[in-house]
């Protein structure tokens, strides 16, 4: 079969054979080879909704991911074909993406921070090895496990959103190794777990306070409230804070 510019998909029973294969060595040799195989449908799917107006890169790009997706979740021994079972995640994952954009679906912050640097992961590697990337090659970029990155693919690929605050799944997304100065995947995911269930004037005195810097005073001209209230508001929502990061600590 052909995929865009006549280049050929794999046929259906090489496909279940390299899977059947892949499945029982998990030789990344052979994931390599399967993405590879696979690139063309990617850009194929991509190009049927170039009529957004999105950039025809980042529609690749997030297909990209959602092949990732497909090629680590798809059994060979269901009776389904590859290419249908990708072209509904690829497609899944553009929809999901397209959405994110108008703002109509809105993902935890937790996981629309860590798809934004799933994709700059993917792509860069992508543009150093000539090549897509495996979950492995994902997890050692990121400092998260390779279970970790497949939570993540997962979670993106989840038709509703409403089910990500805090499941098992999020629990399974840990760091490989301690890095200086920066605070361990898990933990920044409860942090923004627990931003989550602020109010909105409590994220933004918490966001220029401690993202942008500002004193008080600053914070204050720029929320057009008293300095009182802005102090009055980030202690409130610095002991909610560690109220609900203790209780997300507990087992």
């Amino acid at each position: 079969m052909k995929g865009r510019d006549g280049k050929d998909l794999p046929e259906d029973a090489e496909a279940q054979a390299l899977f059947r294969q892949y499945r029982a060595t998990g030789d990344p040799v052979l994931h390599v080879r399967i993405c590879a195989a696979y690139a063309p449908l990617v850009e194929r799917i991509a190009r049927a909704y170039r009529v957004t107006g999105e950039p025809l890169e980042d529609l690749v790009q997030v297909g990209y991911v959602g092949l990732l997706l497909a090629v680590a979740r798809f059994d060979p021994e269901r009776g389904v074909k590859f290419q249908t079972y990708a072209s509904h995640i690829i497609a899944g994952e553009i929809r999901h993406y397209l959405r994110d954009q108008v703002g109509v679906v809105r993902r935890p912050r937790w996981l629309s921070r860590l798809s934004r640097e799933l994709e700059r992961t993917v792509e860069r590697l992508q543009h150093e090895m000539g090549r897509l990337p495996t979950v492995e090659e994902i997890a050692q970029a990121m400092n998260i496990t390779p279970e970790g990155v497949r939570e993540i693919l997962r979670a993106r690929a989840a038709s509703s959103p409403l089910s990500l605050d805090g499941g098992w799944e999020v629990r399974r997304i840990r760091h490989l190794r301690y890095e200086t100065f920066q605070l361990p995947v898990e933990d920044r995911i409860a942090v923004l777990q627990a931003m989550e269930r602020l109010t909105e004037l409590q994220r933004k005195v918490l966001y220029l306070l401690f993202y942008q810097d500002l004193t008080e005073t600053e914070a204050a001209r720029r929320l057009r409230v008293s300095q009182k209230h802005v102090s009055r508001v980030m202690h409130k929502a610095l002991r909610q804070m560690a109220q609900l990061l203790r209780g997300a600590a507990r087992p």
